[in-house]
């Protein structure tokens, strides 16, 4: 992976993902992007059935409830009820975030 620039955070792209699984793994970055796909295919397919995926040392994709609400139409001032929805969440393990603290 390049180096970010000194002070600037750069993202991890899918293609950035692909690349780096891809050389971590020894694997042709073609059967990487086939891996990475299946694995967020079956992730989003499992969090859209409403079941939680956890992952061990790296966290849970669950599902949460937004309770329905009232809002305000920022163009008219209106009052609306926005209704309750479902949205995805992350939650990370403990070993994710004592790794995330730990001095460089």
């Amino acid at each position: 992976m390049a180096p970010a620039k000194k002070g600037k955070k750069t993202p991890l792209n899918k293609t950035d993902l692909i690349n780096e699984v891809a050389e971590v793994a020894g694997l042709p970055k073609k059967h990487a992007k086939v891996a990475v796909d299946a694995a967020f295919d079956v992730i989003k397919s499992a969090v859209t059935k409403g079941r939680d995926v956890r992952l061990a040392g790296f966290g849970s994709f669950v599902v949460k409830e937004r309770k329905k609400r009232t809002g305000i139409n920022p163009k008219t001032q209106e009052k609306i009820t926005i209704p309750k929805k479902k949205v995805p969440g992350f939650r990370p393990a403990s070993a994710f975030k004592n790794a995330m603290n730990k001095k460089r």
